[in-house]
This record gives C-alpha cells, sequence and structure tokens, in this order.
C-alpha cells in the first residue's frame, strides 16, 4: 500500500512539474524573444540616428561644394561686368555674390551642432568677407567706368591670397565633414553588424526552445511573424541605404564632372581676359602714340621748316634768319613742355615737394590768373585752409590750378563766374577714392560753365581725350593733374551736370612733419633763352654714353670757353677722375648702362670729392633715384648754353668757398 501511494503521488506530481516545465520554458521564451526584440529596436533606433547623421552628412558636402560653384560663378560674372561694363551682369554678379552669402548662412545653421565646423564657418565668412571687399572694389572701380584700374585690380584680385583663403575654408569645411562621415558611416556599419548578431541569436534561442515553441506555438507564430516583419523592415531599410548610397555616388559623379567643366571655363577665362588685356593695351599705346606722333610732327614741322628757312637765309638776311631760328626754338620749347606733360602722366617726372600753405598760394596766384582767364570772368577766392600745410611741388600745383581755371573758362566761353576754394575736411577710410582715413585739405575749382555729359566724365583724364577744336588743346591737362595727385596720395573728384557748370574737388593730405630734407634743384626748361653767363675757364667731365649727346656737350662747352673731358661710359669715370686732378665740375647723365648717375656718384663719393656735380637728364624717374640726386643740381634736356652757362656758374659759386667769393666781390669792386 505504501509503496503504491507512493507512485501514485510521484505520478500525480509528475505531471504538475511537466506542465510547469514548459510555462517556465515559454516563459523564458518570452523573456528572451523580448529581450531580443527590445535591443533589436534599439539597434535599429541607432542605426536610423546613424543614417540620418550621414544624411546630414552628404547635405553639408553639397551645401560647401554649391558655395564653391556660386563664389566662382560669382567672379565670372564680375569678369564678364569688367570688360563689359554691362549694368545687368553687374546685378547678376551682386545676386549671385549675395547667393553665395546665404549659402554660407546655411552651412552655419547645418553645421551648428559640431564646434569645429562652426570654426570652419567662421573663417570662411571671414575669408568671403576679405574676398567680398577687393571684388566690391572692383565692380564699384568698374560702375565709376574706371576699366583699366578695375582689369588691373580684377587681374591682381586673382592672384590675391584671400582666392587661396577663401578655397581653403570651402575645401576644411567639406574635409572636417567628410571624417564625420567616415565615422558616422562606421556607425552605421556597426548598427548593422550588431542587428544582423541579435537576428542570428534569435535563430538560435528559437532552436534551443523548439519544445517550449511547440507548447507556446501562438506565442512562436507570432514571434516569428514579428522576425519576418523585422526582417523585410531591415532589408528595405538596406536597400534604402543601398539606393542613397548609389545617388550619393552619382552626385558625385555629376559634382566632378561640373568642376571639370567649370576649370575649362576658368581657363578659357583666363585666356580672354589677356586677350582682352593685350588689345585695351594695344589700344591705349595706339592712341598714345597717335597723340605723340601728331603733337610732335606739328612741333617737328615747325623746328625744322624753322631751321630750314634760317639755312636759306643765312649770309642774305640776318633779320630773317634770326626770326627763323626763333619760330625753331618755340617749338622746341613745345616740345620740352609736352615732355615734361607726359612724363608727369606717367607719373615719371620727379617731384621737388615742400611744405605749402594752400591759402598763400591761391592767393599769390590771384594775378596770373586774372591774366590768363580775361577780364570777362569774375574770380572768387575761398579761402579757409588757416594754418594747415601741404607737402606737394609747388610748381605741379600752380600748374594744376592753373590748368583748372583754364579748363574752366574754355567751358564758360570767356564770361562767368570762377570760384577757387580752400577747405579742411577730415576723410574715413576710403571716403573718397583710395583716400587713407585722416585730414585732407580739399582744393575747389567752380565754374558757371556748360558742365559735363556722363560720356565725357567718363573719358576726362584720358591722355589725348579733349572736346576742344582742333589746335585749342591737347588733352593732357587733366591726366596731367590726375597723375600729380596721384603721385601726392590724394584723390580727384568732378561734380559736373550738362548746363549746370562743373566743380573739380581736389584732396591732398595733410602735411604736420617737419621736414629738413633739401631736394634737387631742377633747372627748368625755357629753350628761348639767349643769355650766357660770363664766368672763367673750367675744366669740365662729360660722363654721357650717347655720342651724338657726348659730342653736342663738349661743343657747347667748348663755346662757352670751358674745357670738356668726354668719359662715355659711367665705368671709366673713377680712372678718367684720377688722371685729370685739374677737373672742376662734373657734368652726369642719369641713365646709362650698368650704372646709373647717382649710382656712379656715390660710388666715386671720395674720388669725387668737394667737386660740384649737374646730373643731365631727360627721365629721372621718381621715388629712389630722385632721393639719391637730392642736393645736387639737374639740369633738364633739352638746354641751351646759356642755361648750362647759369648752372655751371652756379655750382661753382655755392662749392666755392666763403673767404675766396669776398676777396673776388672786393677785387671786382
Amino acid at each position: 500500500m505504501g509503496v503504491t501511494e507512493s507512485l501514485d503521488e510521484g505520478s500525480e506530481e509528475r505531471p504538475g512539474w511537466r506542465r510547469a516545465v514548459p510555462i517556465v520554458l515559454g516563459l523564458l521564451l518570452i523573456l528572451a524573444l523580448g529581450s531580443l526584440f527590445y535591443f533589436a529596436s534599439r539597434a535599429s533606433e541607432e542605426r536610423e540616428r546613424a543614417l540620418a547623421l550621414q544624411r546630414h552628412s552628404y547635405e553639408v558636402i553639397n551645401l560647401a561644394r554649391k558655395l564653391d560653384g556660386t563664389i566662382a560663378h560669382a567672379e565670372t560674372l564680375l569678369a564678364r561686368y569688367v570688360v563689359s561694363m554691362d549694368s545687368t551682369t553687374g546685378r547678376q554678379y551682386q545676386d549671385m555674390w549675395r547667393n553665395a552669402g546665404g549659402l554660407i548662412e546655411s552651412l552655419r545653421r547645418s553645421t551648428r551642432d559640431s564646434e569645429q565646423q562652426q570654426e570652419n564657418v567662421k573663417a570662411l565668412s571671414a575669408a568671403y568677407a576679405s574676398r567680398g571687399a577687393i571684388l566690391n572694389d572692383i565692380a564699384l572701380r568698374t560702375t565709376y567706368a574706371q576699366r583699366l584700374g578695375a582689369l588691373g585690380r580684377f587681374y591682381a584680385a586673382g592672384k590675391a591670397e584671400s582666392v587661396k583663403r577663401l578655397s581653403d575654408a570651402v575645401e576644411a569645411t567639406i574635409e572636417s565633414e567628410q571624417t564625420q562621415l567616415r565615422h558616422r558611416n562606421l556607425l552605421v556599419d556597426q548598427s548593422q553588424t550588431q542587428i544582423d548578431r541579435l537576428y542570428n541569436s534569435s535563430g538560435l534561442v528559437g532552436l534551443v526552445l523548439l519544445v517550449a515553441a511547440l507548447l507556446a506555438l501562438w506565442v512562436a507564430y507570432g514571434a516569428a511573424n514579428e522576425r519576418i516583419f523585422a526582417r523585410r523592415i531591415a532589408a528595405a531599410e538596406a536597400a534604402r541605404v543601398d539606393g542613397l548610397e548609389a545617388a550619393v555616388r552619382a552626385r558625385t559623379e555629376e559634382l566632378q564632372v561640373a568642376y571639370a567643366q567649370l576649370q575649362t571655363e576658368v581657363e578659357e577665362r583666363a585666356q580672354a581676359e589677356e586677350s582682352l588685356r593685350q588689345m585695351q593695351k594695344m589700344e591705349a599705346i595706339g592712341k598714345l602714340t597717335g597723340g605723340i606722333a601728331h603733337d610732335f610732327n606739328n612741333m617737328l614741322a615747325v623746328v625744322v621748316g624753322g631751321l630750314e628757312l634760317a639755312r636759306r637765309s643765312l649770309g642774305k638776311n640776318t633779320a630773317a634768319a634770326a626770326r627763323h631760328i626763333d619760330s625753331a626754338m618755340d617749338g622746341a620749347t613745345r616740345a620740352g613742355a609736352l615732355t615734361q606733360r607726359l612724363l608727369a602722366f606717367a607719373r615719371a617726372e620727379p617731384l621737388l615737394p615742400d611744405q605749402i600753405a594752400p591759402d598763400e598760394l591761391v592767393l599769390g596766384m590771384r594775378d596770373l590768373i586774372d591774366r590768363t582767364i580775361g577780364d570777362q570772368i569774375e574770380v572768387k577766392l575761398e579761402v579757409d585752409a588757416g594754418d594747415w600745410r601741404l607737402w606737394a611741388d609747388r610748381t605741379q600745383l600752380e600748374n594744376a590750378l592753373l590748368n583748372l581755371a583754364v579748363n574752366a573758362r574754355d567751358a564758360m566761353d570767356g564770361r562767368g563766374d570762377l570760384t577757387i576754394a580752400t577747405s579742411r575736411v577730415t576723410l574715413s577710410e576710403k571716403e573718397i577714392g583710395q583716400c587713407r582715413a585722416g585730414d585732407y585739405i580739399r582744393l575747389s575749382v567752380k565754374d558757371t560753365g556748360c558742365g559735363m555729359t556722363p560720356e565725357v566724365l567718363a573719358h576726362v583724364f584720358e591722355p589725348f581725350y579733349t572736346t576742344k577744336a582742333v589746335g585749342k588743346g591737347t588733352g593732357l591737362g587733366l591726366s596731367q593733374i590726375f597723375g600729380f595727385v596721384s603721385q601726392c596720395q590724394g584723390e580727384i573728384r568732378i561734380d559736373t551736370a550738362p548746363g549746370e557748370g562743373a566743380a573739380v574737388h581736389v584732396y591732398l593730405p595733410r602735411d604736420t612733419m617737419l621736414r629738413e630734407a633739401t631736394p634737387a634743384k631742377v633747372q627748368p626748361v625755357a629753350l628761348s633763352s639767349t643769355k650766357e653767363e660770363r664766368i672763367q675757364p673750367l675744366t669740365v667731365l662729360v660722363v654721357e654714353d650717347d655720342a651724338r649727346v657726348l659730342g653736342s656737350t663738349m661743343a657747347a662747352l667748348k663755346a662757352l670757353g670751358h674745357r670738356g673731358i668726354s668719359c662715355d661710359h659711367p665705368s671709366k669715370a673713377g680712372p678718367t677722375i684720377a688722371a685729370h686732378e685739374e677737373i672742376d665740375v662734373i657734368l652726369s647723365d642719369v641713365l646709362m648702362p650698368d650704372m646709373t648717375g647717382p649710382e656712379m656718384v656715390a660710388a666715386l663719393k671720395a674720388e669725387i670729392g668737394s667737386r660740384p656735380v649737374i646730373f643731365v637728364t631727360g627721365f629721372a624717374g621718381d621715388g629712389e633715384r630722385a632721393a639719391q640726386m637730392a642736393g645736387h643740381h639737374v639740369l633738364r634736356k633739352p638746354f641751351t648754353l646759356s642755361q648750362l652757362a647759369h648752372s655751371i656758374a652756379l655750382v661753382t659759386e655755392e662749392s666755392a668757398p666763403k673767404p675766396r667769393r669776398r676777396r673776388q666781390k672786393q677785387s671786382s669792386a
């Protein structure tokens, strides 16, 4: 009985235990499957997040490449605007440049979660602003019809540091985003690997718990359906990712093709710009050559005709010969004046600056202006510069004011009101042209004449451009003034309208420094002078590389009673001085082979000693060479016998000891 009861109790307990096993297994299955689904969901979310970051990186890269293309397109439009000066092209350039700014703002918003990218975008914004300032200056010059200046600035801007900075900033943004993209691609791959492992684990759990699945078929069936559904989602997501990658590859290929096309366009544009610059250069040279040839041919005709007639009259009619010689001298004088005006326009005429009180200069020119423009024009002087001073060449400044007064007289047909004013102004950076911030003195010449049209105003500073009748103007007046003002680091502006007169404003920087340097003493060209200096015979060393000029100078010295020693190369000057201790004066050309005159004098300082030096030149340049000639006399080519005699007498008198000069004066008395 006890055994039977024990068996029965065991048989009753075993079914209960067996019934508990499937329940426990089912619970374990549910728990395992729930864990798998939970981690699979988390893995899917991580993958979705990684894919979103991946898409964001592609968008940032596309934005950066679009910005690069937009900037290149904007610069292409600016080049077309500078070439064609078409206002529609200028507006297209401005719109395209603003679009580039909008793309930078989009990049800033898109990368606000990345400190590194924010720094890159900040650098990109700075490079964009710097480049924009240069391009806007070029556009502004083009708007004010300064085509040659704009083309020069555009050519220089193409090699400017801002181009590299802007390109480097874009590339840095793209490279940084590509670095993040590689990291995000790695996250996508890791999330996919995790999902695959979870799904593999779910399969293993299903195999292990297959017995429990039989007891909980509906649970297993539902779980299987869920797994199938999840796999379909994963496959669809994988297919979508593959499609996105294919789209990115296709877009990348399109961008590469577009970049290649852009490179081709850039090369074609560079070739077109070079061709255009060459054409404009040849056009300017042609215009300049034609104008110079016309004026010089007229002057040479006067010189040649006068000399020919004088030769025919020699020995027959002395008075007629002298009259013809005077006519030839007048033509030569005009040619020398034209040369000086050309040098001033080319900024090759050396300035002899001095500290000038503008009010005193204007008031002192009152009588000269009255005599020049006639009695039918009322001249008003309004001076308000006070104690402010200028550092400029007094003669060139007086010539500039006189030229402006003559132009005003011609614009008023000899009748009207002419106002010459001085005033003090303080300008901010580039408020007027390229003027730096600071104090400026404004010289204004206003008339009540016919004024100028915009077409005339666009060409007034071009050489040989004139609206006057043939024979009444060379077209070099305003161009000479423009060159002089540029040398002084100033600006010139014209306010005018047809029928409303014109006002020319010259802005020159105020000078506040104490000046001690002594500029070179230049003899003016006055070929009509015939008076000769009476001086004692001297020995003069003539250093000149041109054989014809050397022979002419030697003959002139002989005619003046001096003894000349010729030297046809600056390298021979040292041995010549050593061989002739009796040399009193050195007469040297400035521009010579291998060594300039000032360089020769500086190299032979010990050999020359206290002997006076006279530099003879028709072109002295500016800057360093003018500074090297400081303290020496400069005689301009062409010169007369009287000018040569006066220069020699002047330098010998200045170099002579004071006691000796007093003895000479006493003896002469």
